[in-house]
């Protein structure tokens, strides 16, 4: 299978997980609350993994051990920080927010620029490698499986229909393959490598900032081991699939 069309079948299966949130109308409030926080603490980990043990030694393969990834990888982690700071908007992963009520047009426009910024990452992560690039996207997936879950149950409280509420995310999700055609068609003018590290920074600010944040609101002891083994085991695959990937 050629790069193009890696990006475009990721990028399509990367927004039919925006209808995972049509889960939240099968589920109990209490059971879905204590599924989305394992998955959250997961993801977290599997972002951390992919961006230390994949994308950034990639990157300082390809860019060398100088300034160079590291300036990329702290300007990813700024450019979302930015975004978020923008757009007053925060992932808290959780079907009750009662304060994003109002705020549905917005997540929902914040969803697609984040989802546009995950495109071109995952592309440029293709670009390079097809192994860098599935890893990449399914750190990305693990990440994406909470936060739409959390953000259709926030559209239905907020008043929306479930059809319109899944049409809107779906769309919104489609931002997602338009960002790697994107970044595909810039790639024939211009070295997409700086992606890479910029994309790891990306990863590094939302497992810090807003996953373990919310992997860490449960005082419970049994709880808080559980979400933190499920941190360890996001670690824990990445990591194992760069012994078992690499050359």
């Amino acid at each position: 299978m050629n790069t193009l069309l890696w990006i475009v079948v990721t990028g399509l299966l990367m927004s039919v997980v925006a209808l995972v949130g049509s889960l939240t109308l099968l589920l109990e409030e209490r059971t879905l609350k204590r599924l989305i926080q394992p998955l959250v603490a997961l993801a977290a980990g599997s972002l951390l993994g992919g961006a230390f043990f994949h994308m950034l030694p990639t990157a300082v393969e390809r860019l060398g051990n100088g300034p160079l990834p590291y300036l990329w990888l702290v300007l990813g982690f700024s450019a979302v920080l930015a975004l978020e700071q923008l757009l007053h908007w925060h992932h808290c992963h959780k079907a009750t927010s009662a304060h994003r009520q109002p705020l549905t047009y917005l997540l929902l426009v914040a969803d697609g620029v984040h989802n546009f910024l995950g495109g071109m990452a995952v592309a440029g992560a293709f670009l390079v490698e097809t192994r860098l690039g599935v890893l990449t996207w399914v750190a990305a997936l693990a990440h994406e499986v909470p936060q739409e879950l959390g953000d259709f149950g926030v559209l239905i409280q907020g008043g929306w229909s479930k059809r319109k509420a899944l049409l809107f995310n779906f769309l919104s999700a489609l931002t997602f393959p338009l960002g790697g055609l994107v970044t595909y068609a810039a790639s024939s003018a211009l070295d997409v490598t700086f992606l890479i590290p910029f994309a790891a920074g990306n990863f590094v600010y939302i497992a810090a900032a807003d996953l373990v944040p919310e992997m860490k609101r449960h005082p419970e002891l049994r709880r808080a081991a559980t979400h933190f083994l499920c941190f360890a085991l996001g670690l824990g695959l990445l990591y194992a699939s760069r012994l078992l990937f690499t050359d």
